[in-house]
């Protein structure tokens, strides 16, 4: 059934509860600040409000956590973030399968090892006259014709002006036919994780992990099945850009590596690692967490395979203070049932980025989901007992068959910032939309609750 539309007075909650939650930090580097200010729609929320007590806590959710749909193995962590102190937690010294949650662990790991404005070009490059090799830089969003509703976000790279702009150097050059070869050495090892499912690259759940593909290996842009090889797919696509903009590419299309001495063409930039974080969590984009962990592999110097990007993610967590002493990580996504991960740690990452002291991570804050409006969370906190976290509660969201969880933060009525995650991992198929109910029911109270005893 159709969500109502909201009041306007509610999106612009929603809007300021964003704001609001990293009041008192320092600026993202390279946003702008301006000294307009919007009109006052709601009284701004006190500094660190009251503080919630675990006997509070405790009361507030014991009905929610006693809901039978939640299965034997279910838990959550709450955290005060305006006084840095855990609360309260259930079921919190156990591990549990994250599913997507999981992303939050790779895309904070992103913008700390990569920095929020740091951006991936797609390049050509010349080794001879005549001779020219596209080269995959590992953008994630990548697509093959340029972009037309100027509403989507980010603005992405495209394959077509890319290939506008190496015609016009070729051209110049007074090279009007060439041969074309294609560069995906960027990442190494395997290039379909041996801990999915059988199913996930063959029903297009997920593409095999490629630094040169477009529109996420799909076969059509917007459909699930996805090209058995993501970088050719990638290179006949540009090939057929190049002949539209006047250029005869000879027909068969090699992989290859490109020289160190070879010439720069051209090049387009991705949206930048922020903007990127930002598209991966709000929409939950498997294939966008499984680059964007390769590049910390990258980044970390332990390589750009996903064995790598696993290590990478590791070693930055425990840089940025987290425990994953219990953690057990095989992807970027969360797609496979092997991750097992403790609910502090999820729960972490949405902490440190949320702290003074980490502005760079900030994206991972503004990327959530909004209960009720955004992303995974759109059609979410309509059952009965939930509404109240419309537009206050921000999380990420964690799906599949069996496993359900939330991993984000609310302000509380009084003010205090709360940070959180809640899981079960042993639901019943049947008791599937009781067992998500309960979730956004236990998030709802965090946001609608001063929590004393």
């Amino acid at each position: 059934m159709a969500r109502p539309p909201r009041a306007v007075f509610v999106t612009l909650l929603a809007t300021a509860l964003t704001t609001s939650l990293v009041s008192g930090a320092r600026a993202v580097p390279g946003s702008v600040q301006t000294a307009q200010q919007a009109p006052v729609v709601l009284a701004p929320a006190t500094a660190e409000g009251v503080a919630p007590t675990a006997a509070g806590v405790q009361k507030a959710l014991a009905a929610v956590l006693a809901d039978p749909s939640l299965g034997k193995h279910r838990g959550i962590y709450v955290y005060d973030a305006s006084r840095n102190k855990p609360v309260f937690s259930v079921g919190a010294s156990s591990t549990y399968i994250p599913a997507s949650t999981l992303k939050l662990l790779t895309t904070v790991s992103a913008l700390d090892t990569l920095g929020p404005d740091h951006t991936f070009a797609t390049r050509t490059v010349s080794a001879a006259k005549g001779s020219l090799i596209l080269v995959g830089g590992g953008d994630p969003l990548l697509v093959a014709k340029r972009p037309t509703d100027p509403t989507d976000f980010p603005a992405r790279a495209s394959l077509q002006d890319l290939a506008v702009s190496t015609a016009k150097a070729l051209k110049a050059q007074g090279v009007s036919s060439i041969t074309l070869g294609y560069d995906a050495s960027l990442f190494t090892g395997p290039a379909i994780n041996k801990n999915w499912e059988a199913n996930y690259v063959p029903e297009g759940i997920a593409a095999p992990t490629s630094a040169l593909w477009v529109n996420e290996g799909r076969i059509t842009p917007g459909m699930a099945k996805r090209a058995t090889s993501p970088p050719q797919a990638a290179a006949t696509a540009f090939a057929a850009q190049l002949r539209a903009a006047g250029i005869t590419v000879a027909p068969t299309l090699k992989p290859t590596v490109a020289p160190a001495t070879a010439k720069p063409v051209a090049q387009v930039k991705s949206p930048t690692v922020g903007q990127i974080v930002e598209y991966v969590n709000l929409h939950s984009d498997n294939d966008g967490a499984e680059v964007l962990q390769r590049q910390v592999g990258l980044a970390t110097k332990n390589g750009g395979s996903y064995a790598g990007g696993v290590a990478g993610v590791r070693a930055t967590l425990t840089k940025l203070g987290l425990d994953v002493s219990k953690a057990k990580i095989f992807d970027g996504s969360g797609l496979t049932r092997a991750n097992h991960v403790p609910l502090d740690l999820l729960a972490g990452a949405i902490r440190v980025a949320a702290s003074p002291q980490h502005p760079e991570l900030r994206h991972l804050l503004t990327g959530l989901p909004v209960a009720g409006f955004s992303g995974s969370l759109e059609d979410r906190f309509a059952a009965p007992g939930t509404s109240t976290g419309t537009g206050l509660v921000h999380a990420k969201t964690g799906t599949l068959t069996g496993v359900h969880s939330l991993a984000g933060l609310a302000r509380d009525r009084t003010g205090t910032l709360l940070v959180f995650a809640v899981a079960t991992d042993s639901v019943a198929v049947p008791q599937t939309l009781n067992a998500r109910a309960a979730l956004d029911r236990a998030t709802a109270i965090l946001a609608n609750c001063g929590c004393q005893a």
